[in-house]
């Protein structure tokens, strides 16, 4: 062995890292192939799980992440977030190498059994979100750096892909970034110049990237991702050089299925034979073989000190030196989460009280109760340009405005910047009206949120009690709300909708002070992700001091024996419902009124077995009124027969849904027959 070199000794040690990655690179590519042959449809999303693989290769081997496989959900660690959750199978070869869990795990994958899906989620050990809609991880690996830009700091990195970005999302979240001065943020783009319907080019042509970033003030490298050399020295200089206030974008230039041998992997999907794969292994095992040899004559050809930092730097690498630098897979290192408290800590005595003489507008009651909260440093909002209609941005701001985010008219990367926060355990709250929160994003949290309970759920699993997602959609203008505002404002039609959704808590509120027991409810912590319908202008106070709200209960806000009667409303429609009742006891007819701000399936049973007349009278297309009849079709096939239940809602004559125009409340109130003296004079046809 040399005791000198002409090269430096930090040259020497970095050809022998990119000659040592090269070794991984196979090893990689291997575990991939290994899961397609092994996996239940025997299938790869072959073009992207290899093209992404010398990106991913680079970052988790070439020392620049510093993370806890025994403890993922430490707080402080650099955070990772694959936004192109095809290449899943790539991401999990190394996840089982590191010791996120068992190399078992790797077969069988996208089987039901299996925890190992067709794209990541939080299941899977180590995985924190869940991808595969395109264009939504990129926005909440920022806000993982958001939150990384507070003490302890940490940097966050994600991986996405040239087609990806043909999302609209991914530019609220670059341009943001790039505003917030996100220095801490790494986005590798795996430009392989393909997608699913087209593998060898795009569907259309992308433009140049490196400007597109640079003009949203980021940082740029452009590299051959072929090659480990460009890739390492641009991780290596976002990572160790100096920081000036702008995010990092890697464009990684490679192609589908890059470091395939055969040009049958270079398809998005494919499903592989036996025979291929068998082909495909060898050829990768011989490589690596040729590989390995390379390293050892180099390295024994490098000054002593040289040698023994390689020789170092291949153990971390999950290689045994002594054994001729053989793959090292495991053993499991991650270990189930400490559970999470995530009851916020407030003084009671100073939260807003009532006076049931005036009306409250309820951004003041947020507003106020948030000045509050938002003294436990783990409460967090983010509004999209709407926060003076929900109130959470200047209660926390005047706690602490870091905490306060506004992102402009970004409705989905307001959403993702929510989840981010949730998922590091804040509870967070999002807010804008009704009809402008993103279904495609809520379902994708709600998909991420189900993985994290069910991994919760299962004791060998990698999370505990308190590290589910807290996180609550605050929708403002529902119902009649928005009034004059026009029908894509008008929040009538969005429950309905979002109630085909799992884990979603759906809650309308009807007066300040309940609004202030949902909020404490909510700040108790582990409730879920919650959609909470919040009125726009101000409201009488029904309820007394102290009220505590139930998830799943209705109450009865008037009552009396000789009722013949009964109003289910939620929301502004409980007041119209109230006032429905006096004008009917001065006919001398008793009307109960219940407010059923989240469905409350005992209530609706009570209801099918009542010989009173019922009337389900709902500002939106019949939310509750579908609650009803699901759980009496369920539990009460004979309800119908009696003809004493109405429902009288947005739906039109037909019964067919529909949007609502502009008006004032009292046109829309009359225009469907949902003002008190029109819901009165049904109750009379009906009773009197």
């Amino acid at each position: 062995m040399r005791t000198s070199f002409t090269a430096s000794h930090a040259t020497q040690v970095r050809k022998g890292i990119l000659k040592l990655l090269e070794i991984k690179d196979s090893d990689i590519r291997i575990l991939t192939l290994e899961q397609c042959r092994d996996a239940a449809d025997k299938g790869l999303h072959a073009g992207g799980a290899f093209s992404a693989t010398v990106p991913l290769v680079s970052l988790y081997y070439g020392g620049f992440l510093d993370i806890d496989v025994e403890n993922p959900t430490k707080r402080g660690q650099d955070m990772f977030t694959l936004s192109k959750g095809h290449a899943v199978a790539a991401m999990a070869s190394i996840y089982a190498e590191l010791g996120y869990f068992d190399r078992s795990l790797l077969k069988g994958s996208r089987s039901y059994a299996s925890i190992l899906n067709g794209h990541p989620g939080p299941v899977l050990p180590g995985v924190h979100i869940a991808t595969g809609p395109m264009g939504q991880g990129i926005a909440v690996a920022q806000g993982f750096a958001i939150a990384g830009h507070t003490s302890p700091r940490f940097d966050s990195y994600a991986l996405c892909g040239d087609g990806e970005l043909q999302e609209g999302p991914v530019w609220e979240a670059v341009m943001f970034a790039g505003q917030k001065k996100l220095d801490n943020f790494c986005v590798m783009v795996d430009q392989n110049n393909g997608q699913l319907d087209m593998a060898n080019r795009m569907i259309f042509p992308t433009p140049d990237l490196e400007a597109v970033f640079a003009a949203f003030d980021w940082n740029v490298h452009s590299c051959d991702a072929t090659q480990y050399s460009s890739v390492f020295d641009a991780l290596d200089q976002f990572r160790n050089g100096v920081r000036n206030g702008k995010p990092t974008a890697i464009i990684c230039h490679t192609s589908k299925g890059h470091g395939a041998f055969s040009d049958f992997l270079n398809k998005h999907k494919v499903t592989g034979t036996d025979a291929l794969m068998a082909q495909e292994l060898r050829l990768q095992a011989d490589q690596r073989a040729a590989r390995v040899a390379d390293f050892d004559r180099y390295a024994r050809d490098c000054d002593r000190a040289a040698h023994e930092t390689l020789l170092n730097i291949a153990a971390r690498m999950n290689l045994d030196v002594a054994a001729g630098f053989t793959q090292v897979v495991g053993p499991v290192r991650t270990k189930r989460a400490e559970p999470r408290n995530k009851q916020i800590c407030y003084d009671a005595a100073q939260l807003p009280k009532f006076d049931p003489k005036k009306e409250y507008a309820a951004q003041d009651v947020i507003t106020a109760a948030m000045k509050i909260f938002a003294r436990d440093p783990r409460v967090i909002s983010v509004d999209s340009d709407l926060a003076t209609t929900s109130g959470l941005e200047a209660g926390i701001a005047a706690v602490d405005q870091k905490r306060a985010l506004n992102v402009g008219v970004a409705e989905a990367n307001m959403m993702n910047l929510g989840e981010a926060f949730a998922a590091l355990g804040y509870n967070a709250w999002v807010s804008t009206f009704c009809p402008f929160f993103d279904w495609k994003v809520m379902r994708r949290i709600a998909v991420g949120h189900q993985e994290r309970l069910e991994a919760i759920a299962d004791p060998k699993s990698w999370l505990s009690e308190g590290h589910g997602l807290d996180l609550t959609y605050l929708a403002t203008a529902p119902n009649f709300e928005t009034r004059t505002n026009g029908a894509t404002h008008m929040g009538n039609d969005d429950i309905t909708v979002f109630d085909g959704m799992a884990h979603l808590k759906i809650i309308d509120v009807s007066c300040p002070e309940q609004l202030l027991g949902i909020m404490k409810w909510i700040v108790a912590g582990n409730q879920g992700v919650t959609y909470v319908r919040v009125m726009r202008t101000g409201s009488a106070v029904i309820y007394p001091t102290g009220y505590e709200f139930q998830f799943g209960k209705a109450s009865v806000v008037r009552q009396s024996e000789t009722d013949s009667a009964v109003i289910i409303s939620s929301g502004r429609g409980v007041h119209e419902a109230l006032s429905t009742a006096a004008r009917c006891a001065e006919k001398g007819i008793g009307v109960t009124v219940i407010d059923m701000p989240s469905v409350d399936e005992a209530c609706l049973l009570r209801l099918c077995d009542s010989d009173k007349l019922v009337l389900f009278a709902e500002q939106n297309n019949g939310y509750l009124w579908n609650a009803f009849i699901r759980t009496a079709a369920k539990h009460r096939k004979a309800w119908a027969e009696r003809l004493r239940v109405l429902s009288i809602n947005t739906l039109d004559q037909h019964g067919e849904k529909q949007f609502i125009h502009s008006g004032t409340y009292e046109e829309l109130l009359d225009a469907f027959h949902l003002s008190p003296v029109q819901l009165a004079q049904v109750i009379l046809d009906k009773v009197g």
